[in-house]
């Protein structure tokens, strides 16, 4: 059986291999009719739990502009793993699509399913991470500042998904990264000691603060995200009080390089994780980096599929040469076969 491929954390791809995957959403960008129908009569299923405008859309039109079909599934047709098994639902799946796409809420029963699942399964957002994000704001990054070397991005706010996502992506590039949070809503520990030591080996750093004012000293690039994330808000007041300090707007931006970008996965609310000022800004990228979920995700899609593809082909030429060696067996079918009569030679 080949062995496929999924892409559930950051931390599972290389630095050479994600670094492949901006390569690929630069050139998908630059000219993206090079690469419609090269998935052309492939089906995928995209199973979303959560309400989403730019997740949704983008892999929706990134999957029909590769030539393929998406199939758009909510809780409401599936109730994963409570109206049937995540197992039951990973092997029927398999059986139809070529990928999965999934937005939902408890990490681990993502990695059930792509567990389960013969096909690649591809994190469109989970509590625990946003890998798909990461690499479109990497993108962004790399296009305003033109190297990841030597910068530096704040991301302030809740120590979430998607700073957990980030953070191993810097580590990743070789960027260093500081997360800006409130004492109590930090970081998983774990991510925290994984980006830590790949930062170590690419020569950057990862580093804590509590002090907006401090934290964002030098950043190339100011990251916020909303204080009360889908699923937390019956805590949406208690975390405006906590966060009321950690607010983005100008006159943090400006204890930042003056050259720095803003950036948000949003939706953002507006007044309080972030301010009008900073949103409408010259600085501010926050429409930028959500084009590029589009060419980031198709990437990310195409290079699934065809590493799978490559892996199925190179599965099959192994048993075709198990089954004949040496090319034993053709050969001996050939010289047993006996020449048409016109063509033999008579002695």
């Amino acid at each position: 059986m080949s062995m496929k491929r999924d892409f559930l954390s950051i931390a599972d791809w290389s630095t050479r291999d994600l670094l492949e995957i901006l390569k690929l959403s630069q050139r998908m960008k630059r000219d993206p009719r090079s690469f419609y129908h090269v998935l052309d009569g492939q089906s995928l299923a995209m199973i979303f739990e959560k309400q989403s405008l730019r997740t949704h859309v983008t892999f929706d039109v990134a999957i029909q502009q590769l030539g393929a079909h998406a199939i758009f599934l909510t809780q409401a047709d599936i109730s994963l793993g409570k109206r049937e098994s995540i197992h039951d639902v990973a092997k029927n799946l398999e059986r139809w699509v070529r990928g999965i796409v999934v937005r939902t809420f408890s990490h681990d029963g993502l990695c059930e399913l792509a567990c389960h699942a013969r096909v690649p399964v591809v994190n469109a957002l989970t509590d625990f991470e946003h890998p798909c994000q990461a690499v479109g704001d990497f993108l962004t990054i790399e296009e305003r500042l033109g190297t990841f070397k030597g910068k530096r991005l704040a991301f302030v706010g809740d120590g979430n998904n998607v700073c957990h996502s980030l953070m191993l992506m810097a580590a990743k590039v070789g960027m260093d990264f500081v997360a800006v949070t409130p004492r109590g809503y930090l970081p998983d520990e774990g991510i925290m000691k994984t980006a830590s030591k790949i930062a170590a080996e690419h020569g950057s750093v990862i580093q804590l603060s509590h002090i907006p004012k401090e934290g964002v000293q030098n950043a190339d690039v100011i990251y916020t995200d909303v204080w009360a994330s889908m699923g937390q808000e019956s805590e949406r007041d208690e975390r405006a009080t906590v966060f009321r300090e950690f607010q983005v707007n100008a006159a943090l931006m400006k204890h930042a390089k003056p050259s720095a970008i803003f950036m948000h996965c949003l939706p953002a609310h507006r007044g309080e994780e972030v301010t009008d000022e900073v949103m409408d800004s010259a600085q501010s990228v926050v429409f930028d980096e959500a084009e590029n979920r589009l060419h980031t995700e198709k990437a990310i899609v195409y290079t699934l599929l065809r590493d799978e593809e490559r892996e199925k082909g190179s599965s099959d030429r192994s048993r075709r040469k198990l089954a004949h060696p040496n090319g034993a067996a053709r050969h001996d079918r050939r010289t047993d076969r006996k020449r048409p009569a016109h063509r033999r030679k008579h002695r």
